[in-house]
């Protein structure tokens, strides 16, 4: 089979390294020209919670030859819509296209490549790009029964997402799920709050865990997130703590410090990583903010349901992309304390 990986920043890199490493012969392609050059002469460095060199074959879009069984795209949702066109000419009939970007990303891909094209999934683990050739893995890979969840937009599951997981599996075990978007919605939890709050306040996962008042906004950008998802029809796997209904909701204090202690657990050896929305902020590069957040926000729209922590993530996070705020911690004074319902907490 002929595969690629398509958006080699940290997680991409990432993955050609381990499945170049688990003997996977994969293309990694990326626009970045001096990264690509790293890779080719260097080979993939990767550090952080290990240190190897892989030596992999990087290339440019423009380089792109032949037809590619299975693509596992990794660019930024923002790039999208220039980057699937060019795509295309490289898709066979029944080339597949996995899509394990951040946010909600599969209907817009689908409306491209074609759904009958398109699978989807989540990585569960966390990458930052350091320099050309060179990403950090934030966080000990042991330590996840699986690496990704993929699934099909419809739930089936068939010949060709067990296709996809064999390929996976040259990095590490893929699980497969009937409920794609649901587990989307569930990831989305993760985004939307740490990915956001570390974009807004410019500060690592730790430093954001570290101060009160934006840990507490961790959990109330999670209950709009499972709010919006209920109303879609969404059951979302577990990720706050062991939930019901009444839990989600946070209707208790009790139950709105234990879900922050979930953060502390989930992000414990990501201390020092940062959000990729972050990453383009300091790097003056458009984010997926309206992708992930703004998601919520659209949702919340749809169906009702009022999103004031997500709306306030886009226009922070908005600002400071146009210069008009400073990136870091002080930003989370912008949040409404009248709208924190218990206030903050130490945990």
């Amino acid at each position: 089979m002929k595969i690629a990986i398509l958006g080699c920043g940290a997680m991409g890199t990432v993955m050609g390294a381990y499945m170049t490493k688990g003997g996977c012969d994969v293309e990694l392609i990326d626009n970045y020209q001096a990264h690509v050059d790293a890779l080719n002469e260097k080979g993939a460095h990767i550090v952080g919670t290990v240190d190897i060199t892989v030596p992999v074959k990087a290339i440019t879009p423009e380089q792109m030859e032949g037809i590619y069984d299975v693509v596992f795209l990794l660019t930024k949702q923002t790039a999208n819509e220039a980057v699937l066109p060019k795509l295309l000419p490289h898709l066979g009939p029944d080339s597949t296209v996995c899509t394990l970007q951040n946010g909600v990303p599969e209907s817009y891909v689908a409306s491209i490549i074609g759904e009958n094209r398109t699978v989807g999934g989540t990585v569960l683990w966390g990458a930052t790009f350091v320099e050309p050739g060179v990403s950090e893995l934030t966080q000990d890979l042991s330590r996840n029964d699986h690496l990704f969840e993929i699934g099909e937009i419809d739930g089936s599951i068939g010949d060709r997402i067990q296709k996809v997981a064999g390929v996976l599996g040259y990095m590490g075990h893929a699980a497969i799920t009937d409920s794609l978007m649901a587990s989307r919605w569930g990831k989305l939890i993760l985004n939307a709050c740490m990915s956001g709050m570390s974009a807004a306040t410019g500060s690592t996962f730790g430093g954001v865990l570290d101060n009160d008042a934006s840990r507490a906004c961790l959990s109330y950008l999670g209950r709009e997130v499972q709010q919006c998802a209920s109303a879609a029809g969404y059951v979302l796997p577990t990720l706050l703590h062991e939930q019901s209904p009444e839990t989600l909701a946070l209707k208790d204090r009790t139950m709105f410090e234990a879900n922050q202690e979930v953060f502390l657990t989930i992000y414990s050896d990501m201390r020092t990583a940062k959000a990729s929305m972050l990453q383009d902020l300091e790097n003056g590069k458009l984010t997926e903010v309206k992708m992930i957040n703004g998601y919520v926000c659209d949702a919340g729209v749809k169906y009702g349901i009022p999103t004031p922590f997500n709306d306030k993530v886009v226009e922070i996070v908005g600002k400071i992309g146009a210069g008009e705020l400073p990136l870091n911690m002080s930003n989370v004074e912008l949040f409404d304390r009248s709208t924190f319902e218990y206030g903050t907490t130490t945990c």
